[in-house]
């Protein structure tokens, strides 16, 4: 062969050459970046197992109402607004904390928690059901798995080596529950969230707008403090919120269940000014004893997880029943009043109840 075919052949081969390897790197980039993509992505049962995860912490922490009429009822309220969501088809629970504290919290997966103090402060079935319609519509619509997905410090973490999938979820788990308590949704998720209660309540045959009744009334009962305190106090701003509310429910009518409702629950509300709190340095639960706190000064710390998929730049959650009043979490009052530190009780285990389609049948004819 001449020489100048040889030298041809080998300047158009050459780029060529070069070219092919820079589509090989690209392609492997993309894979690699498909790879990260399916790693955080969260499945529907994986979601249920780091609710579940979550709503441990959290009976642990405010401890569990051990009531089986109030929780059925709860139920029965929950049950029909949830058959309203994106998602009727979640295993939902619900779950009325011992804590005069005025708080609620959905963890994934349809695991929505109530405090006894929430319960005591309404004055009807209608804003029940717009509270629970706002922390089921966060679960419906995944506000904290996608948040907790595009978390930075989760993606950065997928960047490391990986040690199976048992790791990656328990450190979501972690985040979860530090987000949910310490209220880290966005100021759209909220809104969402409100919007959603409205269309649920509605649906189901209630006033849409009693929602913003009880924000209402739990803006009276804030107005005082100092810090920002209570259930949806914060994000956004309570006036801006209830205004919204109002506005999206506009004159539409609905059933208020006030009778019914106060039939069946029955707590007196508690003056924020007389809710018991954690104290500072004690472990976080009602009754904790002073030999609880030695044995915690003297634990050694743990030693932080190896491997996994890498999430160690994210917070890790401590065990509940060892929180100090410092990181121990408000939930649904997203504040650093006397809410978020509410104590609890002490019997964490869930209150087993059942809702028929009769049940529920029945309950909906009720609604007047």
């Amino acid at each position: 062969m001449k020489l100048w075919m040889i030298v041809a052949m080998l300047a158009v081969s050459s780029p060529a050459y070069a070219q092919l390897g820079d589509l090989l790197k690209k392609a492997q980039k993309v894979q690699e970046q498909k790879q990260k993509f399916d790693d955080l992505n969260i499945t529907e049962m994986e979601e249920i197992e780091i609710g579940a995860d979550v709503s441990l912490k959290i009976r642990q922490r405010f401890g569990v109402v051990q009531d089986p009429a109030v929780h059925k009822y709860v139920s029965l309220v929950g049950t029909l607004v949830a058959q309203q969501t994106q998602r009727p088809k979640l295993p939902w629970t619900f779950i009325v904390l011992d804590t005069d504290g005025v708080n609620a919290f959905a963890s994934p997966g349809g695991f929505v928690h109530v405090t006894r103090g929430a319960l005591a402060l309404m004055k009807s079935e209608a804003e029940l059901a717009g509270v629970l319609g706002h922390e089921m519509t966060h679960v419906a619509h995944k506000h904290t798995v996608n948040a907790i997905t595009k978390n930075k410090a989760v993606q950065l973490g997928t960047n490391e080596t990986l040690s199976g999938r048992g790791p990656f979820l328990d450190q979501l788990a972690n985040r979860t529950y530090e987000m949910v308590l310490e209220n880290s949704f966005d100021r759209g998720d909220e809104l969402d969230a409100d919007k959603g209660a409205v269309e649920l309540a509605q649906k189901v045959g209630y006033a849409p707008a009693a929602l913003a009744d009880f924000l209402t009334r739990l803006a009276d009962r804030n107005k005082d403090q100092a810090e920002k305190n209570g259930l949806f106090a914060s994000h956004p701003e309570s006036k801006e919120r209830i205004g919204k509310v109002r506005q999206l429910a506009g004159s539409k009518a609905g059933a208020m269940g006030a009778t019914r409702y106060a039939a069946t629950i029955k707590y007196p509300p508690t003056e924020i000014t007389n809710i018991a709190v954690v104290v500072e340095g004690s472990a976080g639960l009602a009754g904790s004893s002073d030999k609880a706190k030695e044995a915690e000064k003297t634990k050694k710390p743990e030693e932080p997880k190896k491997g996994g998929f890498g999430l160690g730049a994210l917070k890790q959650t401590v065990a509940p029943e060892k929180q100090s009043a410092q990181v121990s979490a408000s939930g649904g009052a997203r504040g650093v009043g006397p809410d978020r530190l509410a104590k609890g009780g002490a019997n964490p285990n869930p209150v087993k109840v059942t809702v028929t389609a009769a049940d529920l049948d029945s309950f909906k004819k009720g609604i007047a």
